[in-house]
């Protein structure tokens, strides 16, 4: 199992732990299932983190 898989099942995982039912924890569940497959997607190389954030700051 690849990190961007295992990265949106463990932010699934905790959003449904956090908060259970209702529309935040649905809410909750898919900004933290976003955010972990995008952690695991830089960890697996897919996109690279480190190169937004220097053209964010405009050092690109």
């Amino acid at each position: 199992m690849n990190h961007t898989r295992t990265g949106v099942m463990l932010g699934l995982a905790l959003a449904f732990a956090a908060i259970l039912g209702g529309w935040t924890g649905l809410l909750l569940a898919l900004v933290l299932g976003g955010l972990g497959g995008v952690i695991g997607a830089h960890l697996d190389g897919r996109i690279d983190l480190r190169a937004l954030s220097r053209a964010v700051r405009g050092q690109d």
